[in-house]
Order: structure tokens, then C-alpha cells, then sequence
């Protein structure tokens, strides 16, 4: 049987503490143990994913590998992992945000951008073919992050103390997006006024006016309890969220060849069950929420205005990364 690391909760400053720990990390050929890392607890998809990828590996695997995962943030927040996954220190393995591997490769973020799937058949569609393969392409070359699958799967709406229900209110909305430059285009080009503050500071800043709200998923809403704070949710379906199941390339290099081919196909058969996981389970939580009267659900008027001031915005993202082929595959998948 697969052995995973009891997930163990350390207040944030215990993190790097826990992650220097590990740093002599990634892969160690004595008594090969593979560690993860998830900033969520074992009931979340992403989790299940990265527990899902561990015991694939040791299904496909005539030997046994020990999958260490360390969850609730013990080891700091996304960013800390694609430090950590760039270096080949504490960590082999974790699933990380589009945006926050922006700083290695500026394309990968397209993968990712607000407005860009129809719907789920097609975000499905694009995710189980190859079309993503140059920014798979740019992530190894530029960070040395080797992407082995896509989970993802939740619907992104926006999160506000406030009633937004058309492109009227939405205006000057003080929201929090994430840090890649493509989010703060989309928003501002909505309108809205998107600001990129660290995903542990949001709920701070909601509670003290810093920002109005986020854009996020239903099990980020339910985890984080930003219902609190923010309880009402604009059904604008911005974004069907894409997450990289990401092994740091230092590692997977150390892998015999054998084992690294098991790694790329249990990975990407664990993103395919996590994406199966997060978009059953997302209308799941909303209604969840709604139902405990933690939040109320407003639909958006005005989505097709909302679509007429993105496209523009992409196709010059797309022109300056110099992906416009790219951006036209995706779209007519």
C-alpha cells in the first residue's frame, strides 16, 4: 500500500522552518520518497489528486515508493512551491496556479485566462489534448518544471461583500485577482478594479476594506471561509480554473527511466480524476453555501458585454507573448 505523511497543520511562520527541513528534499534514491505539497487538507480535489497520482505510480511501479504530502500550507503557499520545485529542494511534486508560474514563463498564464474556455466540453477538450504543449514547452525550458497532468475543474465567479448583478455595479469593484498581468487586464478591461494581493492576506483585506472581494472557485470559498466576509457570489463564470500537476525537473531527472514514464502516465491519468472530482463537486458547494444561507447567488445581466471588452484584451496578450496560433487553437478546439 501507497504510505502518505500524516497532513500536519503548522501556523505560517512554522513553514519555511518545515521546508528548510526538507530542503536536502526532492528525491531520495535510499529509500525513494516522492514529497508533496497542497495548501489544502485531504478532502479538497487538489489533494485527492496528489494522493491519486501517488498511488498510481505505486500501482504501475513494481517497486514501493513512499508519497510524503504536506497539506494545510504546512510548507508555505504556492509560491514557496515553485521555489521550492525550480530549485529541487523540499518538494517533487505539487499543483500549482498558472499565474504564480508566470515569473518563470510569461506565457503559461494563457492556459489560465479568464473568458477563454466556452464551457466545460471544452475546457475538457483543450486539456486532453496537446495543444498546451508549448507552454509545457517554455515551463521546462524557462524553470525546469516538468507539467505531467491538468486537474483543475472549478467554475471561477466573482466573491464580493456586495450585490454585483450587472456590468453597472461591477464598476470600480475593488477586487483581488491574481498576479499574473493578464488577470489585472481582464478585470480592468471589465471595469472592475483588480489589485494582486497574496491569497493569505485576501481575507484581511476584504475584512478591512483594502478589496471588495476575489474571483474564485466554490472549494476555495467553502475552505477559506471568505463567506464571512464576502457573501455574495456573481455567477459570471469567468474562468473554468486549469492546475498543472507540476514535478520539479531536478527531481524527475533523478527518476530511472522507467519510473519517469510511470510518473507522466500516472500524472496525467490523476489530473483526469481530479478534474472529474472539482467540476461535479463545484455546483455541489455552491449550492452547499446557499443553502446554509452562508452566501447568496446572483446571476450577471450583462455576460455578453462582459465577452466583447475581454476578447481584444486576449488577442493582444497573445500577440505580445508572440501565441497567437496558440490562443487560435484553443479557441477552435
Amino acid at each position: 500500500m501507497t504510505a502518505f505523511s500524516s497532513t500536519r497543520t503548522f501556523l505560517a511562520g512554522a513553514a519555511l522552518a518545515g521546508a528548510m527541513t526538507l530542503a536536502s528534499g526532492a528525491v531520495q534514491a535510499q529509500d525513494m520518497t516522492l514529497r508533496g505539497a497542497s495548501l489544502f487538507d485531504n478532502e479538497h480535489a487538489y489533494s485527492k489528486t496528489l494522493i491519486r497520482f501517488g498511488e498510481l505510480v505505486n500501482e504501475y511501479n513494481d517497486g514501493e515508493i513512499t508519497f510524503d504530502l504536506r497539506g494545510n500550507s504546512e510548507l508555505g503557499i504556492e509560491p514557496d512551491y515553485v521555489n521550492f520545485l525550480n530549485q529541487g529542494v523540499a518538494i517533487d511534486y505539487a499543483i500549482i496556479a498558472p499565474s504564480n508560474l508566470a515569473r518563470f514563463a510569461p506565457s503559461v498564464p494563457l492556459m489560465d485566462m479568464p473568458f477563454v474556455f466556452r464551457d466545460l466540453d471544452h475546457w475538457n477538450a483543450v486539456l486532453s489534448s496537446d495543444i498546451l504543449k508549448p507552454l509545457e514547452d517554455e515551463l521546462l525550458e524557462k524553470a525546469d518544471m516538468v507539467i505531467i497532468g491538468y486537474a483543475g475543474g472549478g467554475t471561477r465567479n466573482l466573491i464580493s461583500n456586495k450585490a454585483i448583478s450587472n456590468i453597472d455595479e461591477l464598476g470600480g469593484h475593488k477586487m483581488r485577482v491574481m498576479g499574473a498581468p493578464i488577470q489585472a487586464r481582464i478585470f480592468d478591461a471589465i471595469t472592475a478594479s483588480p489589485s494582486a494581493i497574496a491569497y493569505s492576506e485576501v481575507y484581511n483585506a476584504i475584512q478591512t476594506g483594502v478589496v471588495d472581494g476575489l474571483e474564485n472557485e466554490s472549494a476555495s470559498l467553502l475552505q477559506y471561509k471568505f463567506f464571512e466576509v464576502a457573501p455574495h457570489v456573481t455567477l459570471t463564470q469567468h474562468s473554468i480554473t486549469v492546475r498543472p500537476i507540476v514535478f520539479s525537473g531536478k527531481s524527475f531527472r533523478k527518476l530511472p527511466e522507467a519510473l519517469q514514464a510511470i510518473v507522466l502516465k500516472a500524472g496525467k491519468e490523476a489530473g483526469e480524476y481530479g478534474r472529474k472530482i472539482e467540476s461535479e463537486q463545484d455546483s455541489e458547494k455552491l449550492k452547499q453555501m446557499a443553502d446554509a444561507d452562508q452566501i447568496q447567488v446572483h446571476e450577471f445581466a450583462d455576460r455578453d458585454k462582459l465577452l466583447d471588452l475581454v476578447l481584444p484584451v486576449q488577442d493582444a496578450y497573445a500577440a505580445e507573448l508572440g501565441a497567437e496560433d496558440l490562443l487560435a487553437a484553443i479557441r477552435s478546439k
